[in-house]
């Protein structure tokens, strides 16, 4: 009896995690598994059918300088879009976790990029980016500060784009920290408020050891996020642009090779580089963490 008790609620449990199981063999496992072998094959001409090349695609790949500098473009935008991020979502959702008059509308209001389609967004930003017409230059030329071409310029390019990054994510974060703001009991703060402890030094010794959790979860998906950036990047910048080597992204590179020049293989391999970066990084984050998460 006991056994059948056992073995049905081993059965329960399968059956409640098996739409996630089937989801990420579907969606993720599998795809990484024909990514793998496509890295180990190349398209024949006209992109039809697939020809066993080994190594070759991997020796191409050390020895391609767009590769590399796709890589750094890569690294840049996420070294400047997530820390902004969680920085600027962590102020806003302790602002609106306060008593303040119409904060449902404000929340709503700063999540509402993230339900908006990308493609309408950046369509949005390259009007705002317009040298010759955009609303940003102008509101510039009435402080007597002259045309910034935001787009074409190799220096600022990818800042711009980052910005747009920044704009777009910032609301789903400010959700998760603000999630993870009401979970923390107000029997701390109470506490502190009497021991004469002020906002900025609650905010250091209770709010951000208590938030750091979900502060850890919001970087990791973060970066994971900003490393496959690609719509931006491919909606602002063209191939023939001045800023194209500035800005071209690792997926943006993927996309280039394995839909317009019909190299699945090589795309396939940068892909590979890609999943290899963001394994690493993220292995990093899970062994740093266990000096500044602290669980409960």
């Amino acid at each position: 009896m006991h056994k059948k008790k056992k073995r049905d609620q081993l059965l329960w449990g399968l059956g409640m995690v098996a739409p996630t199981i089937i989801g990420l063999l579907i969606l993720n496992i599998i795809p990484i598994i024909q990514t793998l072998k496509m890295s180990f094959y190349r398209s024949g001409d006209f992109g039809k059918g697939e020809i066993f090349v080994g190594l070759s695609n991997y020796q191409k790949l050390f020895a391609d300088p767009e590769v590399w500098q796709a890589t750094w473009n890569t690294i840049r935008y996420t070294i400047v879009v997530v820390p902004a991020t969680v920085v600027f979502a962590t102020i806003l959702a302790v602002l609106l976790n306060s008593k303040i008059k119409g904060k449902h509308i404000y929340r709503t209001i700063y999540f509402l990029p993230m339900v908006a389609a990308p493609a309408a967004v950046t369509m949005v930003w390259r009007w705002l980016y317009n040298t010759n017409y955009g609303l940003i230059n102008y509101i510039l030329g009435q402080f007597g500060i002259g045309k910034v071409n935001w787009i074409e310029n190799p220096s600022i390019a990818l800042y711009s784009i980052a910005i747009i990054g920044i704009w777009s994510s910032v609301g789903y974060a400010m959700i998760l920290i603000l999630a993870g703001l009401q979970e923390i009991p107000k029997d701390y703060y109470e506490s502190a408020t009497i021991d004469g402890a002020s906002g900025i030094k609650q905010f250091f010794y209770i709010t951000l050891p208590m938030l750091s959790p979900t502060l850890f979860f919001v970087v990791v998906t973060s970066v994971i996020s900003a490393m496959q950036v690609f719509d931006g990047i491919y909606m602002m910048v063209s191939n023939t642009s001045p800023a194209y080597q500035k800005t071209v992204s690792l997926v943006y590179l993927f996309y280039n090779n394995s839909f317009k020049y019909s190299d699945k293989g090589y795309g396939s391999t940068i892909i590979m580089l890609l999943l290899l970066i963001i394994m690493m990084i993220t292995f990093v984050q899970m062994k740093v963490q266990k000096r500044w998460v602290h669980y409960r």
